[in-house]
Order: structure tokens, then sequence, then C-alpha cells
């Protein structure tokens, strides 16, 4: 009777303190820990290929007669087939980007965007090509009736990480972006040599001497494309200043995915998303391996609109093509929640990306953009 006496009194004395205590004293806030934001766009990448792998028809409808006769070259004696094929989707994709299914989405983050799964993702603006999507993914809104073209027009708006590198009061070698299209030295700044930026066929000045070669290749080595480079090159960069300078904040754009398609050449859209995955690979292993990064980082991976659904559209987008709206996204943190796929989940948009790694910096990116889109929920 003692004990239950006592074992009541000390109940009601607990329950009397909770009383008087702040929410503070009540609930331990767990301590932030993500340090840096490391940033990746492949352009025009589908949702289909993401989290379909191979898209049989898509491939079906680029084969051209054999030998300049009328017989089609059959679907499944091309390269594309035999290496990407399985015979269901999620087999198909982890083919096709064996490190994202396998490792980052699955032991590290998440991935929304499958509609197949009751996940959405989508771009606000209403042009739904490069420009308009990079501007809203980096200010954090769309501005349609500014930002209009891919033309070379300095950003009417400061970005993101222009504001990162302002608060974080870091020098320009710590807010740093790496892109395949030479547009991006346009795109990423309001005001010109805020960061550090490197796009198209700009050369990289640094110390080891395979870097000189690396800016003797891009040159040498021609794109089909005037205003971009190989993403081969953009990553042997983008990974090299993030060894050297240990960035904050980077920004790795990769243009392959989008260029290949208008051209038509499905097989090498899928070639790039797998070299890509590679890329990510190599990236998340360099952040395992410093202590600077390793727990202490969060990765975003997205794209900047979609394309068209069908063998008839699939090389274009725009506002006139359904489908160029939806994009997918991917995340991993450690102060974000590891929950895969996403399922029967609400629809996240492209201009909440801004807002959404300011918060994982312990920042507020509306204090200065108040019409930006909010936060995504990703504990």
């Amino acid at each position: 009777m003692l004990a239950a006496l006592i074992a009541l009194a000390l109940s009601i004395a607990a329950f009397l303190s909770h009383q008087h205590a702040s929410p503070v004293q009540l609930v331990a806030q767990p301590a932030q820990r993500t340090e840096n934001v490391i940033l990746v766009t492949l352009d025009g990448a589908r949702t289909q290929e993401i989290f379909g792998g191979l898209d049989l028809e898509i491939l079906r409808s680029t084969l051209r007669p054999a030998d300049g006769g009328d017989t089609t070259e059959k679907v499944e004696q091309t390269r594309a087939y035999r290496r990407y094929w399985a015979p269901d989707a999620e087999a198909r994709r982890r083919k096709l980007m064996p490190f994202l299914w396998t490792t980052l989405a699955t032991q590290y983050g998440s991935v929304a965007g499958n509609l197949a799964r009751g996940s959405s993702a989508r771009v606000t603006n209403r042009h739904r090509f490069s420009y308009p999507g990079y501007a809203e993914i980096l200010v954090g809104e769309a501005h349609d009736d500014v930002i209009d073209s891919n033309e070379k027009r300095r950003n009417p708006y400061p970005t993101v990480l222009e504001f990162l590198k302002q608060t974080l009061r870091v020098d320009k070698q710590q807010v740093a972006v790496f892109a395949s299209w030479d547009t991006f030295d346009w795109i990423v700044e309001h005001d010109p040599g805020t960061i550090a930026s490197n796009a198209g066929f700009d050369r990289y000045d640094h110390v080891d001497p395979a870097i000189a070669v690396v800016n003797r290749l891009q040159s040498l080595s021609q794109t089909p494309w005037d205003a971009a480079r190989h993403d081969a090159y953009t990553f042997l960069l983008a990974i090299t200043h993030l060894k050297t300078f240990r960035p904050r904040v980077m920004y790795i754009a990769f243009d392959e995915t989008d260029d290949w398609a208008h051209d038509g050449r499905y097989d090498r859209v899928l070639d790039s998303l797998h070299e890509i995955d590679g890329y990510l690979q190599e990236l998340w292993t360099a952040v395992q391996q410093d202590d600077r990064y390793r727990g202490r980082t969060a990765v975003v991976i997205t794209a900047d609109h979609g394309r068209g659904n069908t063998p008839q559209d699939w090389r274009n987008h725009g506002s006139k093509i359904d489908g160029a709206e939806q994009i997918w996204m991917a995340f991993a943190g450690p102060d974000w929640s590891k929950r895969g796929e996403w399922h029967d989940s609400p629809t996240v948009y492209q201009n909440q990306i801004a807002a959404t790694i300011t918060q994982a910096l312990g920042l507020d990116f509306a204090a200065q953009h108040p019409a930006a889109g909010r936060p995504i929920d990703l504990k």
C-alpha cells in the first residue's frame, strides 16, 4: 500500500510540474545536423524512365528500317533493350539507375513524383522549358511574364544560391555551380560574380594537371549542340571542386538527357540516365568519405521540366505538351525521413525547392522571398 501511495504521489507531482513547464522543457528538440546542401538536376528527365525504366513503345518508335530495306529492326536486337529491359517496371528502373533505386532511395532518402503510386511533383510555370524551370527552382516562384525564353539574359531576380552565400557569410567558392549548358552562367546569379559558376565550355582553373587536360578535352570533344558540353566534363570539374574547396552549397546541372531526347536518340537518353546514376554514386561516395560532409549533407535531385508521354511527343516539352508539367524529386539528408518511394501523398511543387534546401540549413527563405513556395515536409 505504501509503495502504491508513493507512486501516486510521484505521478501527481510529475503532472503538476508539467503544467508549469514550457514546451521546450517538455519536448527535447533534436539538434539539426545538416550543414551542407547539394542540388542536382537532370534536364528534361521524364518521370516514366525514373520510375519505370526503359519505355518499350518509345524505343520501338525510334527504330529504323534495317539495311535500308523495308524490314524494321527488331527491338530485341537493340543494345538499349539488351542493356536495360526487364519484365517489370521496378526491375527496369533498377537496371537503368541502380544507385538511385538500390541505395539512395531505399537506404537514405525518398523519391516523389510517381503518379502510379499516388505521388505527383509539378512545375508551376506555364512555359515548361528550361530557363523558366531552373529559375523557378532557384527563385522559388514562377515569373512567366518576365522569364519566357532560353535566351542568355541575366536572371532578373536574386537566387537562393545568392541568398545562401549572403546568409551563411561564406566566400564565393563555398557556393558553386557546375553546369553543362552555358546559359547557366546567366541563370544562377542576379548579381554576376557573386558565386562560383562554371557552365558550358568555361575553363576551370586548378593546380591539378589533370584538370588542364579536362579543360582542353571539353573544347575538343564536340557535342551535337553548340551551347552544351558533355556531362562527363561537368561532373569531373564539379567533383574536383568538391574535394578541393569542400563547399557548403553545390549545384550540378546535367544536360544530355534533354538534348538527346530532342534529337530523337532514345538510346542515348537511357545511356545518359545510366551514366548520371554512376556520377551520383561517385558523388555520394565522396560525401560519405569526408568528415565535413558525412552525416551533415542534404542532397536534392530533380528535373527542370518533364516532356511528352507518348511516342509522338516524348521528344518535346513546352506549354502545349501534356506531361511536361510532371517532374520528380529525390531527397536524402540527415534530418529527413527515409521513406523510400512516396505513396498517396500531397502534390509537391518545383517552387518549393528553394525553401526546402534553405530550411535544411536552418534558414528561412521566406524572410526575403515571401511569395516563394513553402518548404516540403520531409520529416
